[in-house]
C-alpha cells in the first residue's frame, strides 16, 4: 500500500479498505491507486454536501448528477473518464464486501472523448521540411520524394510503403491507393513531387533494387522494401534538420494536405475522397482546424480585431 494514503479514511465511506482492495485485491499501481483514492474523496466531499453520509445511500440519479458537477467544473472528459471508472471500482468494491445489493454505477455513461484538434504545419514550415533533405545524400532523391508525396497526396504511411511501379501514372500525375477496408482511390499529385519521384525512380531506385524489392516503390539501402518505422524516422531526422518544434510524422503532412486543401477552398466531400475517409464525419475536423486559422488571420490582419 502506497505510503501517501496510509491511515487516509472517510467516514462511512470505507476509503481505508478500498485502498487494500484496489492494491492487493486488484494490484494496481502505487499511481493509480492514489488517483483512484482522490477521485471517490472527491465523490464522497461532494456526497456530503449534499447530506448524502454514506455511498451506499446514493442511487444512479445521485451518481448522474455528480458527473454532471464534473462535467459543469470544466474538466476535461478524459478526467471525467477517470472518475468514473474510480467510481465504478469503488462500488464493485463496496458490491464485493456485501454493503450493496446492486450496482447504481451500471447505467452511468461515460462522456464521448473529445475530437483533438490534429497538428499541422503552416506553409512555411512545410516549404522548410521539403528542403531540409542533404543533397549530398544517397538517399537525397527517395528523402525527398517520400516528403513531397505525403504532403501532395495526403496517404497514410502504410499506403505509401505498399506503393508499386503499376500503381502510380507519372503522366496524369496520379497514384492508386489501397486504403483502409481494400478500397481502391486515386489521388493526383503535383509537379514538384512528381519530378522527386521521378528523379528517385531514374536515379536511385536502380541502385538499391536487388531483385528483392517486390515492385514496391520505396526501398532503402539493402534493396529491401521500406517499413513504417523507417518513414517515419525519414520524416522525424528531416523535420529536425529543419528546426521545426513540432512533433512531425507522416500523419503530420497528412492532416496539413487536408488543411492546406481546405483553406484553398477545397470542398469537404473532396477531401474525404482524397483522404479516403469512410465517413464524411471524420473529415469534419479540419473544418475546425479551418476556422481556427482563419480567426488567427482575421485577429492578425484586422484593423478591428
Amino acid at each position: 500500500m502506497p505510503d501517501e494514503v496510509k491511515g487516509r479514511s472517510v467516514e462511512g465511506g470505507g476509503v481505508e479498505l478500498f485502498i487494500e482492495y484496489l492494491s492487493f485485491d486488484r494490484g494496481l499501481s502505487d499511481r493509480t491507486v492514489m488517483a483512484y483514492v482522490s477521485d471517490v474523496e472527491r465523490l464522497l466531499e461532494w456526497m456530503n454536501g449534499r447530506g448524502i453520509a454514506d455511498p451506499v445511500g446514493a442511487g444512479h440519479r445521485d451518481l448522474r448528477e455528480y458527473l454532471y458537477h464534473l462535467k459543469d467544473s470544466g474538466l476535461a472528459a478524459t478526467t471525467i473518464r477517470r472518475a468514473l471508472s474510480s467510481i465504478r471500482s469503488f462500488y464493485a468494491f463496496l458490491l464485493d464486501e456485501g454493503r450493496l445489493d446492486a450496482d447504481p454505477t451500471e447505467l452511468l455513461e461515460s462522456p464521448a472523448p473529445s475530437r483533438v484538434l490534429p497538428e499541422f504545419l503552416t506553409t512555411s514550415e512545410v516549404e522548410a521540411l521539403l528542403a531540409a533533405p542533404v543533397e549530398s545524400s544517397k538517399v537525397y532523391w527517395r528523402d525527398r520524394a517520400i516528403l513531397e508525396l505525403l504532403y501532395a497526396t495526403g496517404m497514410r504511411v502504410s499506403e505509401l510503403t505498399a506503393l508499386t511501379r503499376h500503381d502510380v501514372d507519372m503522366e496524369e500525375r496520379t497514384v492508386k491507393v489501397l486504403g483502409k477496408g481494400s478500397k481502391e482511390r486515386l489521388i493526383p499529385f503535383g509537379r514538384s513531387a512528381a519530378d522527386a519521384l521521378e528523379r528517385y525512380l531514374r536515379e536511385v531506385r536502380p541502385r538499391f533494387d536487388r531483385g528483392e524489392g517486390e515492385g514496391i516503390i520505396f526501398l532503402n539501402q539493402r534493396g529491401r522494401p521500406l517499413t513504417r518505422m523507417s518513414v517515419w524516422t525519414t520524416v522525424k531526422e528531416n523535420a529536425d534538420r529543419a528546426g521545426l518544434e513540432k512533433d512531425v510524422s507522416p500523419h503530420t503532412l497528412r492532416h496539413t494536405c487536408a488543411t492546406h486543401l481546405l483553406e484553398g477552398g477545397a470542398d469537404l466531400s473532396t477531401v474525404q475522397e482524397l483522404l479516403g475517409h469512410s465517413d464524411i464525419s471524420t473529415t469534419q475536423i479540419y473544418t475546425h482546424v479551418n476556422r481556427e486559422h482563419l480567426q488567427s488571420v482575421h485577429r492578425s490582419h484586422h484593423p478591428r480585431a
